[in-house]
């Protein structure tokens, strides 16, 4: 004989040549020497029992004191206790022993989508779930389509999406709903007089239908930049150069134009467009140089010859004023006088004061008359 003592919120289970015997409950029992007990905790899992489970719970008393939950496949089980998450339990058979805490237990079927509002996704995301969902988020300024199983199902606005992880397939696509611009650089494309020229142009646009740009059409912004491509070329292909340089302003209305229908189809409005360079080879721009600096030099030529015009006949004028009023004349041998004097800082006065004399009798007679 021998003496086991069973704890305070313990269980026991006697086995004898590995047939089960009996429960024991708390307190000291006396076995035979061929037995064996195994203990477990009240509240725990029954882990690694000496006999299969089904065979236990055929006794009565070990069925009664043991909280079994079956889990089937696809599903999972969320164990509470008091209502505080525990553990997630996958698929199996699962038994607690009874008497510490009150389990309880919501499953969830993995083979749908779709997660019951039940289930507290933000207490339990993103752990301990996060294996066990998918999550997909749309930022403010973008809007999102679902595709389930490979077709569309619905819009999605800005938020967080969560579904089950399983076998069906499940893709979100975005789109960005701001006002956005597209840069078509480096054109290389022909006048209508044979000149090559390499452009680059920019286009503003904004998303307004996400379903024509994501579902009804692959690669709405590829497909717009080979229409305003096929624009740029349609009105500079029907214009020379010296045309296209003088009009380049109205590319961008004309491209807008041209292009509005088609972005409609592909959900898409747009807004602005314009010329950023219009950049030309290096010969023809040589040849274009030439004839600025042959233009500049006959307008210079020709400003040159009406200033020299405009002076010849301004000294006319004013010789034959001179020739008709004596006292002009004084006055601009006195204005001249006056420049000499501003340029002799002294003067030095010899042959017997001749020449002062000669002075002295010009303002004298200047001043008598």
């Amino acid at each position: 004989m021998k003496t086991v003592r069973i704890q305070a919120l313990q269980i026991g289970l006697v086995f004898k040549h590995g047939g089960y015997q009996k429960m024991l409950s708390a307190g000291n029992h006396w076995l035979w020497s061929n037995e064996t007990v195994y203990v477990y905790n009240r509240g725990e899992l029954l882990q690694n029992p000496p006999c299969d489970l089904a065979v236990l719970l055929a006794y009565p008393e070990v069925a009664a004191a043991l909280d079994v939950v079956e889990v089937k496949d696809n599903e999972i089980a969320l164990q509470y206790a008091d209502g505080l998450f525990q553990t997630i339990l996958r698929k199996g058979r699962w038994a607690y022993w009874k008497g510490v805490k009150q389990y309880q237990y919501r499953k969830a079927d993995m083979s749908q989508l779709e997660i019951p509002a039940a289930i507290d996704l933000v207490a339990l995301m993103p752990q301990p779930l996060s294996a066990y969902v998918r999550t997909y988020s749309v930022e403010a300024h973008e809007q999102g389509v679902l595709f389930i199983d490979w077709k569309f199902d619905r819009v999605l606005s800005a938020g967080t999406y969560m579904w089950w992880k399983n076998n069906t397939p499940v893709h979100v696509l975005k789109v960005d709903m701001r006002q956005q611009q597209m840069d078509v650089s480096g054109q290389e494309i022909l006048t209508k007089d044979k000149a090559s020229l390499r452009l680059s142009f920019y286009v503003q646009f904004q998303v307004q239908d996400v379903v024509k740009a994501l579902v009804d059409n692959k690669e709405f912004d590829k497909q717009l930049y080979v229409s305003i491509q096929l624009a740029l070329r349609e009105y500079i292909g029907g214009l020379t150069l010296d045309e296209l340089l003088d009009r380049k302003g109205e590319l961008g209305p004309f491209v807008i134009r041209a292009t509005a229908e088609k972005a409609a189809e592909l959900g898409v409005d747009v807004r602005n467009g314009g010329v950023r360079d219009i950049i030309l080879p290096g010969d023809m721009r040589d040849i274009m140089n030439q004839v600025l600096m042959a233009e500049k030099k006959a307008q210079a030529n020709s400003i040159m010859r009406r200033e020299e015009t405009a002076s010849t006949r301004s000294l006319l004028n004013t010789a034959k004023l001179m020739d008709e009023n004596q006292m002009l004349w004084k006055l601009k041998e006195m204005e001249y006088v006056e420049k000499i004097a501003d340029k002799i800082s002294s003067i030095s006065v010899s042959n017997n004061g001749s020449m002062v004399d000669q002075l002295k009798q010009l303002f004298v007679r200047g001043q008598s008359q």
